[in-house]
């Protein structure tokens, strides 16, 4: 038994994964075991991760496929803990991430902990971009909006409530994590927030976040789970849903779909589009303009 089963579910992860692992290696709190459960990669990622000389670090192979089934597997089956830390093979943690969870766990009312992230793109030292946390614990309207948890590499759980929960829903590829949580706050989870800068989030706009129409059906089905248990998506939050899959259609160059989505946004809620105004308003001007841009210019601007 130990205090943290930390698990890292990794595809093709072999520009990352050592980074992510040294970052868990340099971790003030010692008491942790580190799951890291291959996905089936083609490159290094296996010989990379079990290159760590570390009794504490163990690779094993996923049974099924897709990160929700890497995560449940280790969490329902393999992990020894008392709490769960889950890491993205391509996150960096601070190293008093462990340490600062570890604390507000005293708290036998917390069910799960996260903090805040800065988004780099090469190295947390080119961070621009810090998330911020609720003062009260966080509710299913919470998460619809600007869900402040922002990535798995952000939450820890009791492993008692992650058992009790059922896990993630392994049929949906996109948005498993936030229609996970909200289960969790509506099954009564208290999920706390730390406002400390402990995950640094690497940004990629080529990721499995790409394809927005798959986004779209994640998001339903996080509405219909939220219906569940009384629930009902409030305009503001979809309008700020729909600025979010604008500015990742500008990154990915898709100039028509963004215009698209930010008139979406626009239409269902301008209050919650333009808060905070420099976010909607530079996303609708970045929108607008893109559409008549030359692609190289685009891509310079709003590829980053």
């Amino acid at each position: 038994m130990c205090k943290f089963s930390i698990i890292i579910p990794a595809l093709n992860a072999g520009t990352t994964i050592a980074e992510t692992i040294e970052s868990i290696l340099l971790q003030n709190f010692r008491d942790w075991e580190a799951i890291i459960v291959d996905d089936g990669s083609t490159d290094a990622t296996w010989q990379i991760a079990a290159s760590f000389d570390d009794p504490r670090i163990r690779v094993i192979r996923n049974p099924g496929k897709g990160p929700s089934d890497a995560r449940n597997f280790a969490a329902l089956n393999v992990a020894k803990g008392e709490a769960i830390a889950f890491c993205d093979a391509d996150d960096i943690w601070h190293r008093n991430k462990l340490a600062r969870t570890h604390a507000v766990f005293q708290d036998p009312s917390v069910d799960a902990v996260y903090a805040q992230i800065g988004f780099f793109r090469e190295t947390p030292s080119d961070c621009s971009v810090i998330s911020t946390t609720r003062r009260a614990p966080l509710t299913i309207d919470d998460l619809l909006g600007e869900n402040p948890v922002c990535t798995m590499s952000n939450l820890a759980i009791r492993t008692s409530s992650m058992r009790a929960s059922g896990g993630f829903d392994r049929n949906l590829v996109h948005n498993e994590d936030l229609e996970w949580l909200v289960r969790l706050v509506g099954g009564g989870c208290r999920i706390s927030g730390i406002a400390e800068t402990l995950v640094w989030y690497r940004t990629n706009p080529n990721g499995l976040s790409a394809d927005l129409a798959k986004m779209r059906v994640g998001r339903n089905a996080v509405l219909t789970t939220a219906k569940r248990y009384g629930v009902v998506s409030k305009s503001r939050n979809e309008a700020i849903y729909a600025r979010y899959l604008a500015r990742r259609a500008l990154r990915l160059d898709m100039p028509s779909s963004a215009l698209r989505f930010s008139v979406e946004g626009v239409c269902r809620s301008p209050a919650g589009f333009f808060s905070p105004l420099n976010r909607g308003l530079l996303t609708a001007i970045g929108s607008v303009v893109s559409n008549v841009m030359p692609q190289r210019m685009r891509r310079h601007l709003f590829a980053r």
